[in-house]
């Protein structure tokens, strides 16, 4: 048994680096075509192994690539294609591509074609489980713990590949431009059979068909850590759909949901570096473990302020300087952001480069600089606060709104009173406190996206050469849309390229 539950933790690596086959170079052990279904989804514990190497594939170097470490390699994406997490320098050239926007419309670069592939073998894992698993013997909760998080998976990979390939979501119209390709039955391969592009009404409809099923599976189910899916974090991504789709009656209601019973940690526990998941505010995170770390490709070996690191001492990450000023000291959130970039307390060494406004928000675990070691948070209390503000500012109840926004302020800054704005500028309020409060946790270029904003780095910090003179993108811009990797069209006929 104990082999077996390894060549399955192995299969589930392998199927994500590409639609097509498992790679030679990175897997030793069974590919998937020789592991019998009746081995692999046999048992519910073996549904279970799966997913766990579904959790584990959100983190772990794939395609012998450090930058295309599964989910944490794309927050970093979403953030330095925005205007919040700033490069001060190019560092060792990691993510630069993607800061200069010079990957949405290259149909053959990395950073276009590696979300791509990688959701999609998530979505392949998943429905083998959903399909197979129904006949798994063993214990019925373990059993249906596994296909409930396996619908959660699918629901979050194809909300991630609609907001990445295809053009927003906008409510009260006919959503009937190219979304992405809906693959549910595992008997087929994901590539040897072309399918079209379903519409974006079409994929939505799907993730919400998949998140209910989810929903269903996992009610009464105890939440085994939080790095698997249960109950709470899958009503959490229904409010980040609805929000996305304007649905905001929906967003508020799922939010709320969500963060009942839970509580917002300290102010002590937010200047801990954001690399625990047992954070009590974590919903969803991922724990990275000694024997699994992958050193320089780990999220913190990117965004942390301490690891000892050539891209951490020569580009550690900045705030954005307007952000950062539009909130008052008080704020612990702004604590974590040194005008300086000395940090004292982190006694860096002198070959650290010291630049203005730079974040200690990520610490490595227990501060040692010598290790990557963090764990990452997927969704917390906070986001979902912050969703239903926005909700039910757009729902006409402003007083509403504002009861829950300041809850959560009041947690971060112990001088707050009340908010003294209104109208739309309450509503700035509400998206500047949704900026710094989820900064670098890869969120801020699917908010713009969602929110139909343009791109302006001008007065961020930001260096022309780093950004290569990217300085502002207009809403209507082709490259809010990545466009479908060549790898895909050249395997199914049936595929249309978006405009580049």
């Amino acid at each position: 048994m104990k082999k077996i539950k390894y060549i399955l933790a192995a299969l589930v690596l392998g199927s994500s680096l590409t639609l097509t086959s498992c790679s030679d170079d990175y897997l030793d052990t069974t590919p998937t075509s020789d592991v019998p279904d009746v081995v692999a989804y046999s048992t519910a514990d073996n549904l279970m192994v799966i997913i766990n190497g579904m959790h584990r594939n959100m983190y772990v170097r794939q395609n012998d690539s450090q930058g295309n470490n599964g989910y944490t390699s794309q927050m970093i994406y979403n953030d330095v294609l925005g205007d919040d997490v700033i490069f001060p320098s190019q560092g060792n050239g990691w993510f630069v591509s993607t800061l200069r926007w010079l990957d949405n419309n290259n149909e053959a670069a990395a950073g276009v074609s590696y979300p791509w592939n990688f959701w999609y073998g998530m979505i392949r894992n998943a429905n083998n489980i959903i399909t197979y698993g129904t006949e798994a013997t063993g214990s019925t909760t373990t059993k249906e713990k596994a296909i409930g998080e396996a619908y959660a998976y699918r629901a979050f990979s194809y909300f991630q590949l609609v907001q990445w390939y295809a053009n927003r979501y906008q409510a009260g119209v006919n959503n009937d431009q190219m979304g992405v390709i809906i693959h549910l039955d595992p008997s087929t391969d994901l590539i040897e059979v072309p399918k079209a592009r379903a519409t974006v009404e079409e994929v939505y409809a799907q993730i919400w068909t998949d998140l209910d099923k989810a929903e269903e599976l996992l009610t009464g189910k105890t939440k085994t850590n939080a790095s698997h899916f249960a109950l709470d974090n899958v009503l959490g991504i229904k409010a980040r759909v609805a929000l996305v789709q304007q649905n905001y009656q929906m967003a508020a209601q799922y939010a709320e949901l969500a963060r009942k019973g839970k509580s917002l940690m300290s102010q002590a526990q937010y200047k801990e570096g954001f690399n625990d998941y047992t954070n009590p505010e974590w919903m969803w995170g991922i724990k990275i473990v000694g024997d699994q770390s992958d050193y320089f490709g780990n999220f913190h070996a990117y965004m942390s302020r301490n690891y000892n690191s050539t891209q951490i001492r020569q580009a550690p990450k900045v705030a954005n300087i307007k952000l950062y000023n539009a909130f008052p000291s008080s704020d612990v959130r702004t604590q974590l952001i040194s005008p300086t970039g000395e940090h004292p307390e982190l006694n860096l060494a002198s070959s650290y480069s010291k630049f203005p406004y730079t974040s200690e928000k990520f610490i490595t675990s227990n501060r040692d600089n010598n290790t990557a070691l963090g764990d990452v948070p997927f969704m917390r209390v906070a986001e979902m606060y912050l969703i239903e503000a926005e909700a039910k500012f757009h729902l006409g109840n402003e007083a509403g709104s504002k009861a829950v926004l300041a809850e959560l302020v009041s947690s971060r800054d112990s001088e707050f009173t009340s908010f003294t704005a209104s109208g739309s500028e309450y509503l700035e309020q509400i998206m500047l406190n949704r900026r710094l409060e989820l900064w670098g946790e890869g969120f801020r270029f699917f908010d713009l996206k969602r929110t139909n904003s343009p791109l302006n780095r001008r007065d961020t910090g930001a260096s022309a050469a780093v950004i290569n003179n990217t300085w502002e993108i207009p809403v209507g811009d082709k490259r809010w849309t990545y466009v479908i990797p060549r790898s895909e069209l050249n395997a199914n006929p049936l595929a249309v390229q978006n405009p580049s």
